[in-house]
């Protein structure tokens, strides 16, 4: 079942109360991160629909009062079985709301509470408009579609249909320069990492999950818009920033960090939608598949990084391994 029928069924089925109010984005981690564009793109596009994007455990514990058989919940879970996540579709389920969930695993826990659930394909040779994040922003799309219309759907499908050859190009554009960064950057211990837009939740990511999860670095993300609002008193030459600089309506806040930067940092490094030939796609769309380009560029930046430092990207010292 692709994801315009997945949303037909669950508007069919919540007609009868009122139909769909509420759109609640749930996960942990990097599956938390892929869900930051659809947020982003409903509180960008919707006129009617609430929608919140919730860590899972806060979502168990401290359950919206609105939850209910006017919402639809997106679980979503790599492995399938966080119990954090698990326990969320589970709750969203027994207030009524529609559950859709994602994992990669096909005997997923996750599963057991879905109303609908999505098996997506993973890895450097899967596209990546078949993988959650594209596909989270595609059910928030076809929700806001099909409740309320929305005027540059065709424009979103030819996104989805180009947005892969984008991202081929880019990861063959950034060799030479993953390289250089990691030769650059080995020894650092510490980063900033800036963005706006819908690809601020990849900041976050790249943050939280490459380098302090996967590269035991300490990192920070910062919107570009609130650097001029207390962080860039931090700038100095001697501290890295990575800038990921959107194209879209949001450029502009990028672009004045940029500036900054150049002016006052040496340690920078720029990754640029545009350069990167994200143009191509729909004007009217491109902002909301940045963070599909960023985080498939971003992979090979990481990868340079843990390949000079010796630090492979599954090494984990507590995730998995103790009692938590």
């Amino acid at each position: 079942m692709n994801v315009h029928s997945i949303i037909a069924a669950a508007v069919a089925g919540s007609a009868d109360t009122g139909g769909i109010r509420q759109v609640f984005l749930v996960a942990c981690g990097g599956s938390l991160v892929d869900m930051y564009p659809a947020k982003y793109f409903l509180e960008a596009e919707s006129t009617g629909l609430h929608c919140a994007m919730i860590t899972a455990n806060e979502f168990v514990h401290a359950a919206p009062r609105r939850l209910g058989r006017n919402s639809l919940a997106i679980v979503c879970s790599h492995g399938g079985n966080t119990p954090e996540s698990v326990a969320a579709a589970a709750l969203a389920k027994r207030r009524g709301a529609t559950t859709v969930t994602l994992t990669h695993n096909n005997e997923a826990d996750l599963r057991q509470h879905a109303d609908h659930n999505i098996v997506y394909t993973w890895g450097n040779d899967s596209n990546v408009a078949d993988n959650p994040m594209a596909l989270i922003l595609g059910l928030c799309v076809e929700i806001l579609a099909q409740t309320e219309g929305y005027e540059h759907y065709a424009a979103f499908g030819q996104g989805l249909a180009q947005i892969d050859g984008v991202v081929s190009r880019a990861r063959a554009k950034v060799a030479a320069r993953c390289a250089a960064f990691a030769e650059r950057y080995q020894h650092e211990s510490l980063f900033y990492i800036l963005s706006s837009g819908a690809s601020y939740g990849h900041a976050y990511g790249f943050a939280i999950c490459s380098l302090m999860e996967m590269q035991w670095l300490n990192a920070a993300p910062i919107h570009s818009g609130e650097y001029f609002h207390g962080p860039f008193e931090v700038t100095d030459r001697e501290t890295p920033f990575i800038l990921m600089m959107n194209e879209g309506r949001t450029r502009a806040l990028d672009e004045r960090a940029r500036v900054f930067l150049q002016q006052y940092a040496e340690k920078v490094e720029i990754i640029d939608a545009n350069e990167l030939g994200i143009g191509i796609l729909p004007p009217t769309v491109v902002e909301y598949f940045n963070p599909v380009l960023f985080y498939s560029v971003m992979c090979e930046y990481r990868a340079a990084l843990a390949t000079l430092r010796q630090h492979p990207l599954e090494t984990r010292r507590y995730m998995g391994r103790v009692a938590y």
